[in-house]
C-alpha cells in the first residue's frame, strides 16, 4: 500500500494572522490601513503566507459575516491569480466562536474531559465541542507544529493499540524533538499498513521541506514498523530502542528479588558504555554472568536476546544525536493513551477517528505546560514553542490558529 497522497483540505486558503481587536477594528475599513497592517504582519512572518504573496498582491472583496458580525477581506496574489481569505486569530475558523471563549474548554479536552462536562460548565452542546476539537485535526501536524525551526533530524516511532467501534486500529505516531509530529490510523499492524500510516507524516515533512530526509528513527523490534520506515525512507539508520529489551526482561525477572537489582544494575551499566566497543564487551560479560547466576530459563532467554542484539543496539554510537530508548515517544503515547481512555476510545469512521488523533496532538504540542515543566524548559510553555523558540501569541490557542495559517501548509 503507497503512502497515501497530500490532499490539502479546507482552510488552506485562510491566512491567519495575530492582529488584535481592537488594531483589526481600526484598519478593516480602510483598504490603505489594511495594506500597511498587512505589510506589517509580512515583513514580521512572512511564513504564515503564500509564496506568491511576496510578488504583489491586490484586495479582491470584503464581506460581513452574518453569524460574527465580523468583516473579512479577501486578497489575490498577482503570481498566481490564487485567492486568500485575511482571519485574524482571535476568531476560529468558519466563525464558529471567539478564541477567547473557547481556549479554557479546548485546554481541557487535551485531558480528555468528556464533552458534556464541558457542555455543562461551558454551555454550548456536547456536539459543538466536539466539532471544534475535531476541527483542528484538518490542519497539517508538521507544518503546523515546525514553523521556524528545522524539521527533526532524529525521530522517534511506535504504533499505540487503540479500539475503535470494537476493532483494534494502530495510531502511527511519529515524535520529534518532544513534538507530536504524526498520529495517522491504520487498521492492521502489517507493513503495507504502516507504510501508508507513516506516510502521511512524510508527506507533511516534504511539503514543508522538499529535500527533508531524517537521519535516524528509533523504533521497537516490530519488524513491520521498521521496514514501513526503510520503504519510505531508504537512507534511514534504524536505531532499536533498548528500553524494549530491557522491559521484556524486567516483565520475567521483577519477582527475582536481589538477583534482579543486580541484574538490572549490569543490564544499565553495558547500556552507559561510553564507546560501542565497550557497550559489546559489558553485553558479553552481562550474558556471562546471567548464564552462571540467572536459572530461570525465561529470564535468562530474554537476557540472551538482548545481548544478541549487540549489533543493533550499538549502531547509535555512530549517531550521537539519535535516540537510543524511546523514552521521548513514551512521555507523548502516555498522554494519547489516557486521552482516549477517557473517551472510551474511538469512534466512528475511519477519517473521523484520525482527525481526533490530529486534533489530540495539536493540542499536546500548543497546550500550555504547567509551572514546573516550564521552569525546567527555560520559561517555554508548550513542545511546540520550545521547539520554535518562538510563540505569536500569549494565549495559547490563538496561538496554535496563527501556526496553522493556510492550514499549516506550505503553497
Amino acid at each position: 500500500m503507497a503512502p497515501r497522497t497530500l490532499r490539502l483540505p479546507r482552510g488552506c486558503s485562510t491566512i491567519c494572522l495575530p492582529l488584535s481587536k481592537d488594531l483589526y477594528q481600526q484598519v478593516i475599513d480602510s483598504p490603505q490601513r489594511f495594506r500597511q497592517a498587512l505589510d506589517q504582519c509580512y515583513h514580521d512572518h512572512p511564513e504564515l503566507f503564500p509564496t506568491a504573496f511576496a510578488a504583489g498582491y491586490t484586495l479582491k472583496d470584503i464581506r460581513t459575516s452574518a453569524k460574527r458580525g465580523l468583516r473579512l477581506r479577501r486578497i489575490t496574489c498577482k503570481a498566481t491569480g490564487a485567492a486568500f481569505t485575511v482571519r485574524p486569530a482571535f476568531v476560529l475558523p468558519y466563525l464558529t466562536g471567539w478564541a477567547e471563549d473557547v481556549a479554557h474548554a479546548l485546554f481541557l479536552r487535551r485531558f480528555g474531559v468528556p464533552y458534556w462536562a464541558l457542555a455543562h460548565v461551558f454551555g454550548r452542546s456536547p456536539m459543538y465541542w466536539y466539532r471544534l476539537e475535531a476541527g483542528l485535526g484538518r490542519n497539517s501536524l508538521v507544518g503546523t507544529t515546525v514553523r521556524r525551526a528545522d524539521l527533526p533530524a532524529d525521530l522517534l516511532a511506535d504504533e499505540h493499540h487503540q479500539d475503535r467501534a470494537g476493532r483494534k486500529n494502530y495510531i502511527a505516531t511519529t515524535v520529534g524533538d518532544g513534538c507530536c509530529l504524526g498520529a495517522a490510523l491504520a487498521a492492521a499492524a502489517g507493513a503495507p499498513d504502516l507504510q501508508a500510516a507513516y506516510g502521511v507524516f512524510v508527506q507533511e515533512a516534504l511539503n514543508v521541506q522538499a529535500d527533508y530526509r531524517p537521519r535516524t528513527v528509533n523504533t521497537d523490534g516490530w519488524a513491520a514498523t521498521q521496514q514501513a520506515w526503510q520503504t519510505l525512507f531508504p537512507l534511514v539508520v534504524i536505531l532499536r530502542c533498548f528500553l524494549h529489551g530491557w522491559l521484556s526482561i524486567r516483565e520475567r525477572a521483577k519477582h527475582l528479588g536481589e538477583l534482579f537489582a543486580r541484574l538490572s544494575e549490569k543490564v544499565w551499566d553495558a547500556y552507559h558504555a561510553p564507546s560501542r566497543r565497550g557497550f559489546a564487551q559489558r553485553l558479553r560479560r552481562l550474558r556471562e554472568w546471567a548464564g552462571r547466576q540467572v536459572k530461570a530459563a525465561a529470564v535468562l532467554e530474554q537476557v540472551q536476546r538482548l545481548c544478541g542484539r549487540s549489533g543493533e543496539y550499538g549502531r547509535a554510537y555512530a549517531h550521537p544525536g539519535g535516540h537510543r530508548t524511546s523514552n521521548m515517544l513514551d512521555r507523548v503515547m502516555r498522554q494519547m493513551c489516557r486521552y482516549f481512555e477517557a473517551g472510551q476510545h474511538l469512534h466512528g469512521s475511519h477519517a473521523a477517528g484520525e482527525r481526533r488523533c490530529r486534533a489530540w496532538a495539536l493540542l499536546y504540542n500548543f497546550t500550555p505546560w504547567g509551572p514546573e515543566t516550564r521552569r525546567a524548559n527555560d520559561g517555554n510553555r508548550s513542545p511546540a514553542e520550545r521547539l520554535n523558540r518562538h510563540r505569536y501569541h500569549d494565549n495559547w490557542l490563538q496561538n496554535l490558529l496563527v501556526s496553522a495559517s493556510l492550514a499549516g501548509y506550505r503553497r
